[in-house]
């Protein structure tokens, strides 16, 4: 939703976003001298500990109905041309939304990323009476508006056909915006300075991650000296060298870092990936019943497993630094996992228990400020989506930003993911664990040489390539053919104003 108030913005629009606090909004939004951001007030948290669901269910439904009435009849002080609004959630919102397009001609725009009654399923079952209530609401309240969004074909179809939806309906396939890219080497020795705070918490990572010395090498990156211009040192002479050296000087002195490594050494280099760092794998997940967080949990095993069987043999093979042996290896492997939700601490927990005896794989939960998101994206060596859609119309918003960034990505597949991910072009799609597992060995053998992966990202950077040089009339007829096995890309910007852009436009020209 950010994203679509920035292009409003972007396009002229004096734009209100309506929400609740807690996140900051994206830097881009909040510099944006056309919005302004109206944040719902909330009840007290302690009332849900105190009070039984079915009274303080209600309770929290009429609060929620009275804050967004406030805010849209009576805070924004003047009636919108244009409501947009996220399904889900549904309950509430859209009968609210619903009403106030009535009572005041502004035009609502339903912008479906999902069913909410198929989230409220996954909980209670199809057969429950709340289920079928919060099914009849939303057909009631979602069917009419004067233009809906969706972000696949496949429930455009579906809603098509089941609500018999009235309005403008446009496919919008969502896509990052243009700022995601694949990450520097410079970025990520910066973010993972900047991280080093939080992975130092980490008791898991003490002795897993190569030795650093915080700013001029980090566990991925390092800063090394040009070798022409290192004065070659005795035996004798080299215990005084290292203790003259910078990165000695740094570990005595870490509080008071130097305003730059290349002025105080100037034969120092800019940051570049480190051969002996670990693989990055990064997932982001909601932690909600909708992702099992177990198939991944399970690949990991398998990953520590055959590590452990394949550094055996590359010993009988020799000496592990030989090219032959390297090959044949898989690396460490550390998977980040960013998100927040109620099956986090059940999960971690389990993974604490199972990395006390591992040696290959560390698995760590973080949480990261919106600026550093991408970056960490862009930083990875691989991507993984566990969503797999309750309602298995939806796509997976955490695959279109690890695109965005460059990154290859293993997703779960369901229903519709071939809408995005293309198998063995941009990314690979699994149904089990065992499958997982096995294609995170097929990806990272012999890395930091990767010939399997650096396939898949080409493939990413080649269509970025070529969407800079495509005109909107060609993006149009090839946005994305579901037959046609090249796979079409472009930025958030240039789809909202191939697809949003006309419609709010000839709107506004024919009012």
């Amino acid at each position: 939703m950010m994203y679509h108030a920035q292009s409003f913005a972007e396009n002229g629009f004096s734009t209100y976003v309506i929400g609740y606090g807690g996140s900051k909004p994206i830097l881009s939004l909040e510099r944006q001298s056309k919005v302004q951001i109206h944040h719902l007030s909330e009840l007290p948290k302690f009332l849900g500990s105190v009070l039984p669901f079915i009274l303080y269910g209600p309770i929290k439904v009429l609060h929620q109905v009275y804050s967004l009435l406030f805010v849209l009849l009576v805070q924004l002080g003047q009636s919108p041309e244009f409501i947009l609004v996220q399904n889900p959630p549904t309950i509430p919102t859209l009968a609210v939304i619903w009403l106030v397009g009535k009572m005041t001609g502004s035009k609502v725009i339903i912008d479906w990323h999902n069913l909410g009654y198929s989230i409220l399923a996954l909980r209670l079952g199809n057969e429950h009476p709340f289920v079928k209530t919060a099914t009849w609401f939303e057909a009631k309240f979602g069917r009419t508006a004067y233009a809906h969004l969706f972000v696949t074909n496949a429930m455009r179809d579906y809603l098509e056909q089941k609500w018999g939806l009235q309005g403008y309906k446009l496919v919008l396939h969502d896509r990052p915006p243009h700022h995601f890219h694949r990450s520097s080497s410079q970025e990520i020795h910066e973010l993972f300075i900047r991280l080093k705070p939080s992975l130092t918490l980490q008791a898991s990572l003490h002795d897993f991650l190569p030795e650093s010395s915080i700013p001029y090498s980090t566990p991925f990156t390092h800063t090394i000296p040009d070798r022409q211009s290192t004065p070659v040192v005795s035996s004798t002479a080299g215990s005084a060298a290292r203790r003259n050296s910078i990165e000695y000087r740094a570990k005595i002195s870490p509080t008071i870092p130097p305003l730059s490594v290349t002025a105080l050494c100037p034969e120092v280099q800019l940051p570049s990936r480190r051969p002996d760092r670990p693989a990055l794998l990064v997932t982001s997940t909601s932690w909600t019943p909708d992702e099992d967080f177990n198939i991944l949990l399970e690949a990991m095993q398998v990953y520590e497993v055959r590590a452990k069987e394949l550094s055996v043999i590359c010993r009988q093979i020799g000496d592990p630094k030989e090219e032959q042996s390297r090959m044949a290896s898989l690396p460490k492997l550390l998977v980040i996992i960013t998100g927040k939700g109620p099956l986090r601490e059940k999960y971690m927990n389990d993974v604490a228990k199972l990395q006390e005896k591992w040696e290959w794989v560390r698995c760590v939960s973080l949480w990261l400020e919106a600026e550093d998101y991408p970056i960490l994206l862009g930083s990875a060596d691989l991507g993984v989506s566990l969503h797999s859609s309750s309602s298995a119309l939806d796509l997976p918003m955490k695959v279109v930003d690890m695109f965005g960034c460059g990154l290859p990505v293993c997703a779960l597949d369901f229903a519709c993911l071939h809408e995005l991910v293309k198998d063995g072009l941009n990314g690979r799609v699994f149904k089990t664990s065992s499958q997982l597992a096995e294609q995170l060995e097929y990806l990272f053998t012999g890395f930091p040489e990767t010939p399997h992966l650096n396939d898949l990202r080409a493939s990413l950077f080649r269509t970025s390539k070529r969407r800079s040089v495509t005109s909107h009339e060609q993006m149009q007829r090839q946005s994305l053919d579901i037959g046609n096995q090249e796979w079409r890309w472009g930025t958030w910007e240039e789809n909202w104003n191939l697809i949003v852009k006309p419609l709010i436009l000839s709107d506004l020209v024919n009012g």
